[in-house]
């Protein structure tokens, strides 16, 4: 299990990415926009650099819904291996057939 403060931190991120996606997509618009002037653009620049990091799509770490685990992890479930592992054992995942030899 993975650390309850980075699991909320996560949280806080995924949030604020979304309260600031539509006005880092109209400054990123703008910048690179080759038919505004070069000192419009660089002010759009500027306000991006001014926003907070943490509402960058790039700072959310994709964790598992189960356990919280940063590795391993498989986008189409939303889970780890670990995680879907012991599910599977447990036959609780449809259509999965887990072999153990």
């Amino acid at each position: 299990m993975a650390k309850v403060s980075s699991i909320e931190k996560n949280k806080r991120r995924r949030k604020q990415v979304e309260r600031d996606a539509e006005k880092r997509a109209a400054l990123n618009a703008i910048t690179h926009n080759q038919e505004l002037p070069i000192e419009e653009r660089f002010r759009a620049t500027l306000k991006l650099a001014e926003m907070p990091r943490n509402g960058a799509k790039v700072r959310v770490r994709n964790r598992c819904q189960v356990t919280g685990r940063p590795r391993a992890y498989y986008r189409k479930l939303g889970m780890s291996r670990i995680a879907l592992r012991e599910l599977g054992s447990m036959a609780k995942v449809p259509g999965l057939v887990k072999s153990s030899w």
